[in-house]
């Protein structure tokens, strides 16, 4: 953290002239505001993003808010894993500095619009100002400085002074592989992002719902890469239809940004049949079908009509939940493993047996717009805790009920939590589709991993040296293929620290950004 502290104070008064913030009382006199949320039976009408324009002024006034805490826990590594340059731009926009705004959020972040938009914001939880009030809108702010410039024009492409002639193959175009190849542009190498899908994006594109991010907003960004000699080869499955041999013949260096794709199943009697599905397998149709690709009946999975079970309590189970309201489902339940989290810190700051504290992240209880939906249309809560499926039933090879125990927690000998099956608690429900949520347990290791034989961790993970470097000479790592499932916000510091070390490698020095491990 201190190396983190270090390097926020550079770059905080590198080229900006060192002033206090502008209104030092302003988180005593003003209130937190976020933007409102559309209505919800005219949001679920259609796919947009759910959020209303929030008026310049009230933002300002929110950046107004940052109380120069002397010591900023928001941009530690408890809070942004970008190292974001946070209180300086919220007084850049409390004075009206959109311009200098733009340049600070620059320094650190190459897509503000994506993390603006589905970053939980754990630089939120570890404002200062959150240990006794509501914390600075942080997030808000963030997306309202990369908008503005592009409303303004200031952000286009920005191509490299010269050419190193060093050529690198990014495998992957989720938010790790766009970072690296973003970062690698500019420090001057030829950068090519091989990428299975049609569409370049990765789960930006079609894991996360239009509700939270659209796509025309991730189009925007692809556009403004390639304009920068960005090369994209889509419908190129490293490994299979593009060869590892060619790419290592071919590029300086390689960095394996695929993910964690392989999602965690549910062994359970009555598995196989009809109507479960991965999450993975149904988000992105909605969101091809949204994009205009034609889908036929056969491949779709709609919730219309249909009795919905989510199982699972994540993003991915809030994702899933948004997707069948609009879809028109007749009901739906989610359902979580595990005991339902407390509504706030405790004053022990002890939360499911874990010592969290400000500024760590708590877990606690969150609502969604998605579930603020459900709820509305159900008329009350439509999450269940300490839930556990132990079996499915159906017709004609279709699934038609979902049979369910009750829970409870305690711990055993070891002091680890462990789950009891509570006796008479047992339950079945209607259930016409089931969505399985579970999040995800390592990257998929058929393709480069398994042909370049890398060294996996203890989790399935690419192992990787303190550089990002696999232990294959010139090949790299990074994003959830590295550090297993996280967050966008992890991904892209993944990406920009891998760029570094990659550029290391092939000249010896960089000047890409921090030299900043965050494990």
């Amino acid at each position: 953290m201190a190396v983190m502290r270090l390097f926020s104070f550079v770059i905080r008064h590198s080229n900006f002239e060192f002033t206090a913030m502008g209104k030092p009382t302003g988180f005593k006199e003003i209130a937190r505001e976020m933007p409102k949320r559309r209505e919800i039976k005219l949001r679920l009408l259609d796919w947009n993003e759910v959020y209303l324009d929030f008026p310049e002024e009230k933002l300002r006034k929110q950046g107004a808010r940052c109380m120069d805490c002397g010591v900023p826990f928001c941009n530690s590594s408890h809070g942004c894993p970008l190292g974001n340059i946070i209180p300086e731009w919220n007084d850049l926009v409390y004075k009206n500095r959109w311009r200098d705004a733009l340049e600070m959020l620059y320094k650190t972040n190459n897509f503000p619009e994506f993390t603006g938009r589905v970053c939980p914001a754990p630089c939120e939880e570890a404002c200062v100002l959150g240990i006794n009030e509501k914390p600075v809108t942080i997030k808000n702010i963030e997306l309202s400085i990369i908008e503005h410039a592009f409303e303004q024009g200031w952000t286009g492409p920005e191509l490299p002074p010269t050419r190193t002639g060093k050529k690198v193959a990014v495998v992957g175009s989720g938010p790790a592989g766009l970072a690296a190849a973003a970062q690698l542009n500019k420090a001057g190498h030829w950068v090519t992002i091989f990428e299975r899908a049609d569409r370049a994006g990765g789960l930006l594109m079609y894991g996360i719902p239009n509700f939270k991010l659209e796509k025309r907003f991730v189009e925007r960004r692809l556009k403004i890469m390639e304009a920068e000699e960005i090369k994209f080869v889509v419908s190129a499955n490293v490994g299979f239809d593009v060869k590892v041999d060619d790419l290592r013949r071919d590029f300086d260096a390689i960095i394996l940004c695929g993910g964690s794709t392989q999602s965690r199943d549910l062994n359970v009697p009555g598995r196989e049949l009809a109507g479960i599905h991965l999450a993975m397998t149904y988000l992105p149709l909605q969101n091809r079908k949204n994009l205009g690709d034609q889908i036929f009946d056969e491949q779709m999975i709609d919730a219309r009509g249909k009795d919905v079970i989510i199982l699972g309590g994540g993003d991915t189970g809030a994702d899933c939940l948004g997707t069948a309201l609009r879809q028109g489902c007749k009901s739906v339940k989610q359902f979580e493993l595990l005991p339902r989290p407390v509504d706030a810190r405790t004053p022990q700051f002890v939360i499911e047996g874990k010592v969290q504290p400000w500024p760590y992240w708590p877990m606690i209880f969150r609502t969604s717009a998605a579930h603020e939906e459900a709820n509305a249309v159900a008329g009350g809560e439509i999450r269940d805790f300490s839930i556990n499926t132990k079996s499915f039933s159906g017709e004609n090879g279709r699934v038609k009920k979902l049979h369910g125990v009750r829970l409870e927690w305690a711990k055993d000998a070891s002091g680890r939590p462990a789950m009891k099956e509570i006796p008479g608690s047992e339950f079945e429900l209607p259930c016409d589709l089931c969505l399985l949520a579970l999040g995800f347990v390592h990257p998929e290791h058929d393709g480069p991993i398994q042909q370049l034989g890398l060294k996996l961790d203890a989790r399935g993970n690419v192992q990787c040296d303190g550089n990002y470097a696999t232990s294959i000479p010139g090949v790299f790592a990074a994003g959830d293929a590295r550090r297993g499932q996280s967050l966008v916000v992890w991904a892209i510091s993944e990406g920009r620290q891998a760029a570094r070390a990659v550029d290391e490698f092939l000249m010896g020095s960089s000047d890409l950004g921090p030299a900043i491990k965050l494990f």
